[in-house]
């Protein structure tokens, strides 16, 4: 039988190969933890970045957003510039004047997704529509719109602004 003292694996050579080889293997997960580390700091550091410049992407289109539509409205302050600049225009001039710079003002609107609600002669919907007063209005089915008093907007089909409407009183029986 073999004691400890004469086991193989307790002379001071093997001692000193089994501290070496310890030795070895700790510097070698010291050197990958440092390498995990420096990658891990790396990565951070890529991710903060990214996300100061999807902030500073954010603010720029927040800051332009309305820059193609603003543009395109340029010819219509032109327009309205334009037609008071005129000195002796009388009312006729004026007003057909007015009436293409309306037209070139929906043609904008329209381009950006913008189109009226024409809700006259319709049903009444609550979803599109503000009735503003009740009439009697002979002629007219009950809960038709009889007068818009404010045209409303849908926004590329989501309502923007409801129109303001008379509706027909239903007729008391």
């Amino acid at each position: 039988m073999t004691t400890p003292e004469t086991s193989p694996e307790s002379t001071p050579d093997s001692i000193d190969a089994d501290l070496t080889a310890l030795g070895e293997r700790l510097a070698a997960a010291e050197n990958a933890a440092n390498a995990a580390r420096e990658m891990m700091l790396r990565e951070r550091a890529e991710i903060e970045n990214q996300r100061k410049r999807l902030q500073r992407d954010l603010e720029q289109a927040r800051k332009f957003a309305n820059e193609r539509v603003l543009g395109d409205l340029l010819s219509v302050a032109d327009a309205l510039g334009h037609g008071l600049a005129l000195p002796n225009a009388d009312a006729a001039s004026l007003r057909a004047g007015m009436e293409l710079t309306l037209k070139e003002l929906e043609r904008v609107m329209q381009a950006h997704g913008l189109s009226a609600i024409e809700p006259l002669g319709q049903p009444f919907d609550a979803e599109r529509h503000e009735a503003v007063s009740l009439v009697d209005a002979p002629g007219h089915a009950p809960d038709t719109v009889v007068a818009v008093l404010q045209k409303g907007y849908l926004l590329n089909e989501r309502l923007l602004r409801p129109a303001r409407v008379t509706v027909a009183r239903a007729a008391d029986a």
